[in-house]
């Protein structure tokens, strides 16, 4: 099983710099995939979460993959219904032939009504353009790019079962993992977790895979392997976005991981 970092391309502390510090961690860790996020407009619902600056996530990678060597490169999740389908196809085969073939395609349907708006797609039809632009989009590649569907609902999993290479659901607890898992046949299994290390160990039954002692991650990823995940991305964003200008606590947490990773596998 390979692990991989989903960095913060958004708020105050990021710029150009600390993408490439960020990028620099991460491969020298040894950690198999870097991704990124996706918002085109930051109206007031997604500067609550995420803050100005954002950077595009094409963009961002394009840079990223001129400044690594060996570190996949993704997006979690693209906002599918925000760009035409043949304008992605375009974008992702020139980057993953940019990058030497190291591109995953993370996509989603998306949540900030107020986005949609600003940018003149229907909200409550998200779930149906996805679906269409997936049809498309695969027709459309003219390489091959691995295509990870995320979401949780049922319609996600029926959308990952029918267009994708890989199920990516985001930040749930192993219970509900389990569950979906036994309940759907799904192409594969690549979640995207917590990574919020603690001194003690968390016993709360709500408790989201990736959080808690070491010992808990690392039973965590263990539980995840058994259960089929190719790779699991670690997010050690909490959701402050005052932590975006102090970086070194997440990259000790991720060096604690690694080493310990290594050593247990």
């Amino acid at each position: 099983m390979q692990l991989g970092v989903n960095i913060p391309n958004f708020g105050p502390g990021t710029d150009p710099g600390m993408l490439r510090e960020w990028a620099r961690v991460v491969e020298d860790l040894g950690y198999d995939l870097l991704m990124v996020s996706d918002h085109v407009s930051i109206t007031p619902d997604v500067a609550e979460r995420y803050p100005e600056p954002f950077y595009e996530p094409f963009t961002t990678l394009s840079w990223l993959a001129g400044i690594t060597t060996r570190v996949r490169l993704g997006t979690t999740v693209l906002i599918l219904p925000y760009r035409h389908p043949l304008l992605v196809a375009r974008v992702a085969t020139n980057l993953q032939q940019f990058s030497g073939g190291r591109l995953i395609l993370g996509v989603g349907v998306g949540w900030a009504r107020q986005e949609f708006d600003a940018l003149g797609v229907q909200f409550t039809a998200r779930g149906r353009l996805t679906d269409e632009y997936l049809a498309a989009l695969r027709d459309a590649l003219t390489v091959p790019v691995p295509i990870w569907v995320g979401g949780h609902s049922e319609a996600a999993l029926r959308r990952a079962a029918r267009f994708g290479d890989a199920w990516h659901p985001l930040r749930l607890g192993l219970p509900r993992m389990r569950a979906v898992l036994a309940d759907h046949s799904l192409p594969a299994f690549a979640p995207r977790i917590a990574l919020r290390l603690t001194t003690a160990p968390v016993d709360d039954p709500e408790r989201l895979a990736g959080v808690g002692t070491i010992e808990q991650i690392l039973d965590d990823l263990d539980q995840l392997r058994a259960l089929g995940a190719g790779t699991v991305l670690l997010d050690p964003y909490h959701g402050n976005p005052e932590a975006t200008r102090h970086p070194h606590e997440a990259w000790q947490t991720l060096t604690t991981v690694a080493t310990h990773w290594r050593t247990a596998s």
